[in-house]
């Protein structure tokens, strides 16, 4: 299954053959649209004069210097300080956690449990957004440990249209906007 989270079949492609840009969109993913999130790493890459984003680089890299990269017009984020350093911490975190392979994140794990303990440990990653990753590896990646669905809580349920987990192409994304639009308009009625 290919992957359509930024809309844009170049982007997308990157996303497809680079978990670790897979898992910078996803820290990405917050106040800005959910495409521009996923298309950020593609354009990182090609900033960094690279078709796969590494983690090592990344971690190394001199801050300033990555900051001057996201805030280079177009800018990959609304906050590019912020995300750049936000980005860099989550590489240096790979690095020394797991040597720098993003996939050894989720390639050992024996239960959906662990996996979302892993993913939450990562800086960015609070528990939604680690059970939202966990079931896009799940529902798109393949990664089904024992349990994911469940430690995936209500994005791990099948035939839903939640979060980024469910987008498949530009209808499944106007499903998980309307979705999320009646979640604000519930809220905001509660309060």
């Amino acid at each position: 299954m290919s992957i359509s989270l930024a809309q844009d079949a170049d982007a997308d492609a990157v996303l497809d053959r680079d978990p670790l840009a897979l898992l910078i969109g996803m820290l990405l993913d917050q106040q800005i649209p959910m495409e521009r999130a996923f298309a950020a790493p593609a354009e990182l890459a090609r900033r960094l004069g690279a078709d796969t984003l590494d983690a090592h680089e990344l971690a190394g890299h001199d801050p300033d210097e990555l900051v001057e990269l996201f805030s280079r017009q177009p800018a990959l984020h609304r906050f590019p300080k912020s995300m750049a350093g936000r980005v860099q911490a989550l590489a240096a975190a790979l690095v020394e956690q797991y040597d720098g392979d993003v996939t050894a994140v989720w390639n050992d794990v024996d239960s959906g449990k662990e996996l979302l303990r892993r993913l939450g440990a990562l800086p960015g990653f609070g528990k939604q957004k680690a059970q939202i990753f966990v079931a896009l590896l799940g529902k798109q990646r393949g990664v089904t440990p024992d349990g994911w669905r469940e430690a995936a809580g209500g994005y791990g349920e099948a035939d839903v249209y939640k979060s980024v987990a469910d987008v498949l192409d530009g209808r499944s994304l106007a499903k998980v906007r309307e979705y999320k639009q009646q979640m604000k308009a519930a809220a905001k009625a509660g309060k």
